[in-house]
């Protein structure tokens, strides 16, 4: 994890607080004291709210710490103001995974709080995203962001990295570092917890970048497919890329490409238009590799579907990431992302098409922006994958003067106690790699939509 910064310390602490978490997969009978209150996340910052995380435990009668349940309160009041902060949150029914949504909030102020479960107060994990003296989890304090001008135009969801099939989550390569199982699989219900949660959003659109099965199945894509029509139509709620754990796999008896006959045939790219916006799906996946390409003719109908309206308001996703800076800065290197050549070429295209407001990509299954390699004013957004810690999706709020970018956890019970579980993921290193500052979590870009 030295990419990151993670320091030894640092990582020795999370890797603590990660044995703790994964003591037990489920609340046990525990001590009424001492309670813990640990891993305080602030997910989400819009301009009237905020959604904050944590977990809570107790000791076994071994004295192990487990996860146990508590009552959940969050006291707020702006940081201006002289009074101690006062319950604006409550919640009597008993969890040890707590997830508290406020509203109702002014645009663009400061605001103390704390979070608090039987009285206790939630501190955030010995990470350097959450408990760095600067970051909001340690101060005790946030800003609400201040939106875009104009009319709300569209709310669309981005996610990605399902892995519809996988058993054990967690591990990088050749069954390390130990991963995390789950009963019942934990695909299924963090899937269902994502469409669930994009519904009670009012998401007009769905986007799926990638690696939605694990190994690409016949019955993987079927499943998940299965799964994605109780939400909508693809095609038409939701839009679908291929990652490189979706491949065709030319050994399998039943089908050579079993993903691409319950989805899209390989290297094809999608146009959808949603009003005057146009989103364009890129399939980036090799066909024997983790890194990602994009093939001559497909990369022609790019070429050739910018060129004929650059100036039209368009979002791109696909399954790999582009930029230099995402090369660097992820585990799996340079290799892992788009290749160098056809990387450079895309955001030459996006140059020449000052309509390309935003490229979102999976794979890394960490939240993050990244600079451009070339100068085009064109947002590179990484999302969380869906499947683990921080289990969620971002949301793209698009208005008339620019949009607002928000990472959401789902918030199902599973949801919850598997993200909570997660977060111990890479000897407890996964909250400095997988969820990004809270910059890049949840922003607001200036851009002329007047148009749409």
């Amino acid at each position: 994890m030295g990419c990151c910064g993670a320091s030894r310390r640092t990582v020795l602490a999370a890797t603590a607080g990660a044995a703790l978490a994964a003591t037990l997969p489920s609340p046990v009978a525990a001590q009424a004291d001492p309670l813990i209150a640990l891993d305080l996340e602030i997910v989400t910052v819009t301009e009237r709210g905020v959604v904050l995380s944590w977990t809570t435990f107790g000791l076994d009668r071994a004295g192990r710490p487990v996860p146990v349940p508590a009552d959940t309160e969050v006291r707020l009041v702006p940081a201006d103001s002289p009074r101690e902060p006062v319950t604006v949150y409550r919640d009597d029914v008993r969890t040890p995974y707590h997830y508290a949504e406020l509203d109702d909030l002014e645009p663009g102020r400061p605001y103390r709080f704390l979070a608090l479960s039987n009285g206790i107060r939630a501190l955030p994990a010995p990470t350097l995203t959450t408990a760095m003296p600067g970051s909001p989890e340690a101060r005790g304090e946030f800003t609400t962001l201040t939106p875009p001008p104009g009319r709300l135009l569209h709310t669309i969801a981005l996610a990605n990295d399902v892995h519809y099939g996988e058993t054990v989550s967690g591990i990088v390569a050749a069954g390390f570092p130990p991963g995390y199982r789950s009963d019942p699989p934990y695909p299924q219900f963090m899937l269902d917890a994502l469409l669930d949660d994009v519904r009670a959003r009012d998401a007009s659109l769905l986007l799926l970048a990638g690696d939605l099965t694990n190994e690409a199945t016949a019955e993987e894509a079927r499943a998940v497919r299965a799964h994605l029509d109780t939400w909508g139509s693809l095609g038409t709620d939701y839009l679908v890329a291929r990652g490189n754990h979706d491949r065709p796999h030319p050994g399998y008896p039943q089908c050579t490409d079993c993903w691409g006959e319950h989805f899209l045939p390989r290297q094809h790219m999608t146009e959808h238009h949603l009003g005057e916006l146009r989103v364009l799906g890129l399939d980036t996946s090799a066909a024997e590799a983790s890194g990602g390409v994009i093939d001559r003719p497909q990369l022609d109908a790019l070429a050739d579907t910018l060129r004929a309206d650059p100036d039209r308001p368009t979002l791109v996703f696909g399954h790999h990431p582009v930029t230099t800076e995402s090369g660097r800065t992820n585990i799996g290197g340079p290799g892992f992302i788009l290749d160098r050549a056809t990387a450079i070429e895309l955001q030459t295209l996006y140059q020449q098409a000052p309509g390309v407001f935003l490229h979102h990509s999976g794979h890394t299954h960490r939240t993050r922006r990244t600079r451009p390699d070339l100068a085009c004013a064109v947002e590179f957004l990484e999302v969380g994958a869906v499947k683990e810690y921080p289990g969620g999706y971002c949301l793209l709020t698009i208005y008339d003067g620019g949009y607002r970018v928000n990472f959401y956890k789902t918030r199902s019970a599973d949801a919850r106690r598997w993200s909570s579980l997660t977060r111990g993921q890479y000897f407890g290193a996964a909250p400095d790699y997988l969820l990004g500052s809270l910059d890049d979590r949840n922003h607001v870009v200036a851009r002329d939509f007047s148009g749409l």
